[in-house]
């Protein structure tokens, strides 16, 4: 019993020591804030606000700073000409593979053997968008009225576009099938996705880690690779997929629950993505009518009608440059990923004004575009403000020339990423949301069923996941149009 006793006061005495330690500055380091709380640090202030809490960060550091977050030391950079320093950085200093296979493990549940992010990035790059956005135009027709949720609409329709139909030729049977299927993932998924920040945070309750647990099961098994086998049509983006797991030696389960993973990484955020766009369009009359007017002059030179088209060519969808510029603004105001590497070695980071910091091995470097440059009202005026023509020129024409201190911006918006992981599937994900965008605008008059109701709050809880989503939805009314 005294040794129990013992052991027990050392190991208190050494959680004490560890929690009381602190860190000091070196010289040449970035300023350092550790907060109030030992070992939390800013945890809590993070967790709950991220964007608020790193603004008040820059506010009090500048553009650079390193800050204390549940134990681990986080240098957090700002400054937008010098991010091609980090996100062009070898493995071997900046590394994002490990942040990232935590995460695979801690949301997802999936281990992979020898993973190596870059390998499979690279055997899946040959991407066929041309094809998948023509399965994509069938899959988003054969769904009929959008106009109920563009989450819902976009991600059943993607998952058949990726993952496969019912059969083929499809008959209303199929398509019977396929709908009450799809359903059925989204309504799984989206269980899942809703838990997701707390599930990555490790901050369930008892009842979330149930909910979990039975999406995960459920989603495993509607997209097990044998439930798979049967369906028609299948991307070739799938195979490939399929093909890149067998041959590491994946298990049949390890396979379904890295399907899964590959459901939210090509579906998340483009439900969300386009619910934003719509919002902006409806709140904003004079941007609505000038999308209706290009998408008006795009249907001039198909010549033909759109019950009669199979898909919009890429040359069709890629000479829109208002809905670009509408598409490109909104992405702004509402993509927040969080842009992490690891520190692999101790090492001087350059910054592109001439400064010169130390960073140390252990420590994680994040970067939040979000702030800056989307937000930066050195680089944007009226930063909060959604302005439908902020990326075009007087002419018409895309709109590439921002600047910051006087020095041209080349990452001046960044809600696909940048460098070694950058969105594989971002042109795949345009096309997704211009499509849905052209089929509702032009089937339908919409409009909102309170005018003068406020745009919705962020869901603070999703900053560092992508798109942001809204804390309610919006209801609006919608007729077929003549």
């Amino acid at each position: 019993m005294p040794w129990a006793v013992l052991f027990g006061l050392l190991a208190a005495l050494l959680l004490l020591l560890l929690l009381t330690r602190r860190r000091t500055r070196r010289p040449g380091e970035p300023p350092l804030d550790l907060g109030s709380i030992p070992w939390l640090g800013h945890a809590l202030e993070f967790g709950k606000d991220a964007a608020s809490f790193l603004t008040r960060m820059k506010e009090k550091h500048g553009d650079i700073f390193t800050v204390l977050v549940g134990g681990r030391y986080v240098t957090v950079l700002l400054d937008p000409h010098s991010y091609d320093t980090v996100v062009w950085e070898s493995r071997t200093k900046l590394d994002f593979h490990a942040y990232a296979v935590f995460l695979m493990e801690r949301i997802f549940d999936v281990q992979l053997p020898h993973y190596n992010p870059s390998d499979e990035k690279a055997k899946m790059k040959p991407w066929q968008h041309g094809v998948l956005t023509t399965c994509l135009w069938v899959n988003l027709v054969v769904f009929g009225s959008p106009c109920s949720s563009s989450f819902r609409f976009l991600l059943r329709s993607g998952y058949l576009t990726l993952y496969g139909v019912e059969a083929l030729p499809r008959t209303h049977q199929s398509q019977a099938q396929d709908c009450i299927h799809s359903a059925d993932v989204f309504h799984t998924f989206r269980q899942l996705d809703l838990l997701l920040p707390k599930l990555a945070r490790g901050s369930l309750s008892v009842g979330d880690k149930d909910r979990v647990s039975k999406a995960k099961g459920r989603l495993w098994k509607l997209l097990s690779p044998t439930r798979l086998a049967s369906r028609a049509h299948r991307s070739t983006w799938l195979e490939n997929y399929l093909l890149h797991l067998e041959e590491m030696g994946v298990s049949e389960e390890m396979r379904a629950r890295a399907l899964v993973l590959q459901l939210w990484a090509t579906q998340g955020n483009m439900g969300p993505a386009t619910f934003w766009l719509l919002l902006f369009l409806l709140k904003h009359p004079e941007a609505m009518a000038a999308v209706r007017e290009q998408l008006e002059h795009t249907l001039q030179r198909v010549e033909q009608p759109v019950s009669q088209m199979t898909t919009l060519s890429q040359k069709v969808l890629d000479s829109m440059p208002v809905l670009d510029s509408v598409l490109n603004e909104s992405l702004r105001l509402t993509a927040a990923p969080f842009i992490t590497r690891e520190v692999m070695v101790d090492l001087a980071m350059p910054m592109a004004d001439g400064r010169e910091f130390s960073l140390r091995r252990g420590d994680r470097l994040l970067l939040f575009p979000f702030l800056s440059p989307q937000k930066d009202p050195d680089i944007y005026t009226d930063p909060e403000e959604f302005k439908y023509d902020r990326f075009l020129n007087p002419d018409g024409s895309e709109k590439k020339d921002f600047y910051k201190d006087g020095k041209r911006l080349k990452n001046y918006n960044m809600p696909w990423g940048a460098g070694h992981n950058q969105c594989l599937g971002r042109s795949y994900a345009i096309n997704s949301i211009k499509q849905f965008v052209f089929l509702v605008l032009v089937h339908f008059d919409l409009e909102l069923t309170n005018p003068d109701g406020e745009i919705p709050e962020f869901d603070l809880s999703r900053y560092g996941f992508g798109l942001m989503q809204p804390e309610h939805d919006m209801p609006i009314r919608y007729r077929i149009r003549p």
